[in-house]
């Protein structure tokens, strides 16, 4: 049997959803235009713990968290009850990442109402981005420099929530100017920073980005999903993206995540978590472990039992 099969593993970031029973504007009312892995039709279809199951079987998944799926904005609390329900009958996911709008003027009360569900851990709110890099525009409403943005975002610390940040690499300097501001709030950068441009300017600049947030001690990141929308899943060229990206935070503070099923649009479950462990063939087996178990055990306070 293959070293990188079997693998033990907490999944830090994975999506559910029922399209027969609930409301995603962007799987069933309007297409998201700019989604950045292009054309994703493929995601139209229920995916449930039965589906997820498939999709892992070859590995030894331990645990999972949730991470908000775009539900209907008009009922944030909606999906987090819908998860609590499915985790009750299927013992899935382990936790939830709910979302709450910062700058709303009923951030406030959502926050205490996603606070009664035991499960949840953290909050996913993304703020308002640009498209490319050339088009930023720092101040506006519902951003990173926003006055109300800011007051929702420190609410986060009077229930021990952690922050999901999901942004452009081109705005991780405006996210470390939040993570300094708040030091006492864990946040995890999701999704590697996403290093779109692979251009060699485009892989330095987002290199001297995440440089510039692994200097907050309270950032650490998920290694996940390095799709991309015009070319498809090179071992290559991601490894050098999952090194680099570890050797810039410290592999004490990188967690494996498989954004399923989005990533499935790319590559597929057994091939991602086995090509990531042999990306990783290099480090010793406790590190190995902190990566794929351990660090995102502790960050999430899932509260496994480990070896």
């Amino acid at each position: 049997m293959s070293a990188h099969t079997n693998i033990k593993l907490v999944d830090a970031h994975h999506h559910f959803w029922n399209l027969d029973e609930n409301h995603y504007p962007w799987l069933q009312d309007h297409p998201e235009q700019h989604f950045f892995l292009g054309p994703y039709d493929a995601l139209k279809r229920n995916y449930l713990p039965a589906d997820y199951r498939k999709d892992s079987q070859n590995h030894k998944v331990l645990a999972t968290v949730h991470c908000e799926a775009e539900w209907n904005r008009d009922d944030q609390v909606g999906e987090t009850r819908w998860l609590t329900q499915l985790q009750q009958l299927e013992n899935m996911p382990t936790a939830i990442v709910a979302h709450t709008w910062f700058h709303t003027d009923n951030s406030e009360e959502v926050m205490a109402r996603q606070a009664q569900f035991p499960w949840v851990r953290g909050i996913r709110s993304k703020p308002v981005t640009a498209l490319d890099p050339d088009h930023i525009k720092l101040g506006q409403a519902g951003s990173m420099q926003d006055p109300k943005w800011l007051t929702g975002f420190s609410r986060l610390a009077k229930y021990g929530w952690s922050w999901d940040l999901r942004v452009p690499y081109w705005h991780l300097v405006e996210a470390a100017d939040v993570a300094r501001s708040f030091p006492q709030t864990p946040i995890v950068l999701n999704h590697t920073g996403f290093p779109w441009d692979r251009s060699p300017q485009g892989l330095q600049a987002w290199r001297l980005a995440m440089q510039t947030i692994a200097k907050e001690p309270n950032v650490y990141l998920k290694v996940s999903e390095f799709g991309l929308k015009h070319e498809k899943w090179s071992y290559e060229s991601n490894r050098q993206i999952v090194l680099d990206a570890i050797g810039i935070f410290g592999i004490e503070r990188c967690m494996f995540a498989s954004n399923f099923p989005v990533a499935g649009l790319r590559i597929d479950f057994d091939t991602l978590v086995q090509s990531v462990s042999r990306m990783l063939e290099n480090f010793s087996s406790q590190q190995r472990h902190a990566f794929f178990v351990g660090n995102a055990n502790d960050f999430y306070r899932l509260n496994l039992k480990l070896d």
